[in-house]
């Protein structure tokens, strides 16, 4: 083999090697931005966790996850949960409440209430140590219902009938393809006012109120931060300033950074959010998953399941 073969030999080997050490440099720092982004406390000082709960409230798995492991990491001293929910199902805002109380255990934990903190966002505000509010802010609306459509008019009007055989008059009740009969609306009335006793007693044990003062708030009504401040359903008014000073008084120093522990991207991956993913999978023909898409479309109302604390206005 003659020398300028060999010369080309050795400068094609060293053109593969800067490659391959570049390749494993982009996949090493791929992986610890991944790994940055999904543990975002990795390695991390002391830092104040903060969390953001927005949209319809529902059971939120991965929420639940990152509270305990923010409960579990010595390095957060403090929990600042920011809230702009209109509120959602009563069970998934009664399982975050939990969830934030067992941090409450360990650390403080404050109720940042933004824009909109109602039903179950409220619910999940009452969890805090401190609820602090805007001057503007809308909260309150304590209540559950329980709604379900009627279709039986358009059934008669298109001459589609329903027949149906059950083993016992309350099963299935109510349905959408008949009117509930009287049996059925006090079967599901008692079960929303169970569940309205429930969030009314949580309400009066949060903010150490009498019971008959928050039945008294607690028919549906929602408030501005200044009216809620006055009923006593939060404890202040303003921003991140008053955040610190309340943190400052629970012996959490002012000079703290404050880390978001996000949610977790559907991919896996930060690069990917969960609208590209499934655009992904509709060009390789894997299968969507269509609720999470057609609750966006929907503006997140169409699967709520079971019973309902959650503040909506109608849209003519």
């Amino acid at each position: 083999m003659d020398h300028s073969a060999i010369a080309d030999r050795r400068q094609l080997r060293r053109k593969l090697t800067f490659w391959r050490v570049v390749a494993i440099l982009i996949a090493l720092a791929v992986i610890l931005a991944a790994v940055a982004w999904r543990w975002p406390d990795a390695g991390a000082g002391d830092h104040i966790a903060r969390v953001e709960i927005s949209g319809i409230i529902q059971d939120d798995k991965d929420l639940l996850e990152r509270l305990d492991r923010i409960a579990k990491n010595d390095r957060a001293k403090a929990l600042v949960v920011t809230i702009s929910s209109p509120g959602g199902t009563t069970y998934g805002g009664e399982v975050i409440f939990k969830a934030l109380r067992k941090v409450a255990e360990k650390k403080p934990v404050v109720s940042d209430v933004r824009t909109l903190a109602a039903s179950a966002g409220y619910m999940i505000a009452t969890a805090g140590d401190t609820i602090i509010a805007g001057e503007s802010s809308i909260t309150g609306s304590i209540g559950v219902l329980f709604q379900y459509p009627q279709l039986k008019d358009l059934m008669d009007k298109v001459g589609v009938s329903l027949e149906e055989i059950k083993s016992a008059p309350l099963k299935a009740e109510p349905s959408p393809f008949h009117p509930a009969s009287e049996e059925a609306k006090t079967m599901i009335r008692a079960m929303v006012m169970d569940s309205y006793d429930w969030f009314v007693d949580l309400v009066a044990e949060r903010r150490k109120l009498p019971r008959a003062e928050v039945l008294r708030l607690a028919d549906g009504s929602i408030f501005t931060g200044r009216q809620a401040l006055a009923a006593k359903l939060v404890d202040t008014l303003g921003g991140p300033e008053a955040i610190r000073a309340y943190l400052a008084e629970r012996k959490v120093s002012a000079d703290l950074p404050v880390i978001d522990y996000a949610p977790a991207g559907r991919s896996g991956f930060p690069f990917l959010g969960s609208g590209a993913l499934d655009f992904v999978r509709s060009l390789l023909g894997m299968p969507l998953d269509l609720q999470p898409t057609i609750e966006k479309l929907g503006g997140q109302k169409l699967f709520l399941d079971g019973l309902v604390s959650v503040w909506q206005v109608d849209h003519d």
